[in-house]
């Protein structure tokens, strides 16, 4: 027997019917043993903005219940929205995932919380555990002893100046894990591997918008889970895909990019300073104010991760590609669609421009993962 796991990407439902927005996935999350993706908002009544937080969306409680109807099973709250609109916001986000159903991993009330992990027995006996964590992180959105927030992975950023004699020139930019947080993501994800056959370790990093670039530090603390037990990493946040690659047989998905993402603007916004100094990150990234998703062009390419599993081990790898179109509701597209080969083409170059090792073949109930000889 084998069963299934998927995981999409970044969920920021804003629009008047939620359920809308799984229309064309539906049938395929509820197929599957386990449907886990990451929130990038607040299911929530009321809140207060933190002054911290950048673009925030407060969602109506009948989000969660939309989600569940979906076909989720996990949802990660490790995320640079966690706490948006507060500690009351947060609970009650948490506690209406939690009314649905739906297991929450990454975030709690204080940091043993935030980084416990979700177990899930599937039906053959194997024991699968999720742990999440973020790299994305305003001031004093992690969980510490007394406070709630998600299970922080922060990393140092450091500007090499590589022209002394040279004021104002490009630097050379080196990202390190932050060690404490490594240290105990090393050792969750060793408790973790103590109980169960698979764990699987969803990360929101990165660096958004720009095309193939992966930080050094993604690299670091990937090799740091691998070592530590972690059968898969899950990344996300950039808003769109990044290549993958395998890390001692293990494979590691950058980034899933978007899945249900919905961000409407106006003239007053795209004349913004503040998305102007974004916007010029991505290859292409044209305002459409008529449009539920206004995001760069390569945006509308998207995936969800799918592993076959039997007998305790992930026997295949791959990916279901996804468009999303003007409506930001994802679509499963078709081998015979062009757009397949888009998505396909579009990770086999970024893969290949970030130097890493994961090849994609055309295969009949998804692309494959194959490791460069």
């Amino acid at each position: 027997m084998t069963h299934v796991l998927l995981a999409a990407g970044d969920l920021a439902p804003d629009r008047a019917n939620y359920d809308e927005s799984y229309d064309a996935t539906r049938d395929v999350l509820q197929s599957a043993d386990i449907a886990f993706a990451q929130l990038e908002t607040s299911f929530a009544e009321r809140g207060v903005r933190l002054p911290q937080a950048r673009h925030a969306v407060l969602a109506r409680p009948e989000g969660a219940d939309a989600l569940a109807r979906a076909g989720f099973d996990v949802i990660s709250m490790a995320g640079n929205h966690v706490l948006d609109w507060g500690n009351d916001a947060f609970f009650e986000t948490r506690a209406n995932l939690e009314r649905v159903g739906l297991k929450v991993v990454g975030a709690g009330a204080n940091i043993a919380e935030a980084r416990r992990p979700v177990h899930i027995t599937l039906g053959d006996g194997t024991r699968v555990a999720i742990l999440a964590y973020s790299s994305i992180l305003p001031h004093s959105y992690w969980a510490d002893e007394r406070r709630p927030g998600c299970a922080p992975m922060r990393a140092h950023t450091v500007y090499e100046q590589i022209e002394h004699d040279q004021p104002g020139t490009p630097a050379r930019i080196h990202t390190y894990p932050h060690r404490e947080d490594l240290a105990a993501l090393e050792a969750d994800v060793r408790a973790a591997k103590a109980e169960a056959d698979l764990v699987f370790v969803s990360l929101h990093w990165g660096i958004h918008f720009v095309r193939a670039a992966i930080a050094d530090y993604q690299h670091d603390v990937a090799r740091a889970a691998i070592a530590a037990g972690a059968d898969a990493i899950l990344g996300g946040h950039p808003h769109i895909l990044k290549g993958c690659e395998w890390i001692g047989g293990k494979p590691v998905f950058h980034s899933l990019c978007n899945f249900a993402t919905d961000l409407t603007m106006d003239p007053a916004h795209a004349a913004s300073k503040s998305f102007n100094e974004i916007r010029v990150l991505a290859e292409e990234w044209e305002p459409d104010f008529d449009s539920l998703y206004n995001f760069p062009k390569a945006s509308r390419l998207s995936m969800v991760a799918r592993f076959e599993i039997a007998q305790g081990r992930i026997v295949r790898t791959g990916f279901l590609p996804l468009y999303i179109d003007r409506d930001a509701i994802p679509r499963f597209v078709d081998r015979d669609d062009p757009r397949y080969d888009e998505v396909v083409d579009y990770m086999t170059a970024i893969t290949a421009e970030a130097g890493l090792n994961a090849q994609y073949r055309k295969g009949e109930a998804m692309v494959e993962l194959e490791q460069a000889a």
